[in-house]
């Protein structure tokens, strides 16, 4: 299939390009490449998929070296003209929207990067799909949609009202639109709430990545809630293979079952879905930060905080819609998770 994913200088849209080239597919990989982060590590991914920095030009089209089935183009969501025009001319099977405003401590500063980026941006990839026939849109949410829910495990029929950060509420605000779309235009969208995924090439503001630089440096490790958190951590495989199940196998139909005066709010008469993708084994951050020791081979110092604002304390996915659907099966423990990271690490940084 000819498969646009945006987000592929990202972290988890890197992962999900190579396992479609692997696979055979065509991909377009779209990003803005924007200053979250270090841009050296976005470049190093891309590099990593045989594209060159030097070639790099805005709304320009850079082939691979290494993949005649992939090419990149830096390009922003926002660029509504841009973007219809792509989708016009490559006239795409089937779209995957990873790219956002990621982190939840940053929208409490800097909120209009995520109304910009996970508004503005979404509502411009929907009508080009609506307008341009594709076949399926998949889309990234979030664990953090749950918001306050306390009953666990969570799962994609609970009621999903009360978001906490700024970006957990433009998450929300994706999949209220995307049901907008499917049932206007008959789009079908399937939405997959990702929870605190880790692994190589990973984003430098999660905690993986702080706990082992902190380690390493000798710094405190900042343990938030005085360290009384859960997090169901999930390898980047994992969450790959969920995604590719879903963006490669038949999109939804609609839920001919679907009663509106008990509304299920994972489907719908249109052809709508939404899926969790989780390991399904929460686990304590200390006996996390136990296991990164490990691989190190040092221990840690640990300054205990008090919660954060937008934070939750423990996750935990009710991942057996996707299961029962399309044979998802997480498989990575996270000792074993921890230690590919780290020795990524130790070779990407070289210490």
């Amino acid at each position: 299939m000819k498969i646009l994913v945006t987000g592929t200088a990202g972290f988890i849209g890197y992962h999900l390009a190579k396992r479609l080239l692997q696979e055979g597919h065509e991909v377009t990989g779209i990003d803005s490449i924007n200053d979250y982060y270090d841009v050296k590590l976005k470049y190093d991914r891309l590099a990593d998929s045989g594209i060159n920095q030097a070639d790099i030009q805005s709304n320009k089209p850079v082939a691979s070296n290494t993949n005649k089935n992939y090419r990149f183009i830096k390009m922003k969501l926002e660029d509504r003209d841009f973007m219809m025009s792509l989708f016009r001319e490559e006239k795409f099977d089937r779209v995957c929207n990873l790219a956002a405003q990621a982190g939840v401590r940053y929208s409490l500063t800097n909120p209009y990067a995520y109304i910009d980026s996970n508004i503005t941006g979404f509502i411009h990839l929907l009508e080009a799909c609506r307008h341009n026939a594709i076949k399926h849109l998949v889309y990234a949410s979030s664990s953090s949609v749950y918001g306050i829910n306390e009953k666990i495990p969570f799962s994609e029929k609970d009621n999903v009202d009360h978001p906490i950060s700024l970006y957990a509420a433009t998450k929300k605000s994706n999949e209220l639109m995307a049901h907008t779309y499917s049932h206007l235009f008959g789009l079908p969208v399937t939405g997959l709430r990702f929870f605190t995924v880790y692994g190589p090439w990973g984003r430098p503001d999660m905690a993986l990545f702080i706990f082992t630089k902190s380690i390493l440096e000798g710094k405190p490790v900042q343990v938030f809630n005085h360290g009384d958190m859960e997090r169901d951590f999930t390898y980047v495989d994992d969450i790959v293979e969920g995604i590719y199940r879903t963006l490669t196998q038949p999109p939804p139909q609609g839920n001919e079952l679907w009663d509106g005066r008990d509304p299920d709010p994972s489907s719908s008469i249109a052809p709508y879905k939404i899926y969790n993708i989780g390991n399904s084994h929460p686990v304590k951050l200390m006996d996390f930060i136990h296991a990164i020791e490990h691989q190190l081979g040092k221990k840690a110092t640990i300054e205990f905080r008090p919660m954060q604002p937008g934070d939750v304390g423990k996750t935990w996915a009710d991942v057996s819609g996707l299961q029962d659907d399309l044979g998802y099966r997480p498989r990575i423990s996270v000792e074993q998770g921890i230690r590919e990271f780290v020795g990524w690490y130790r070779e990407y940084f070289g210490k």
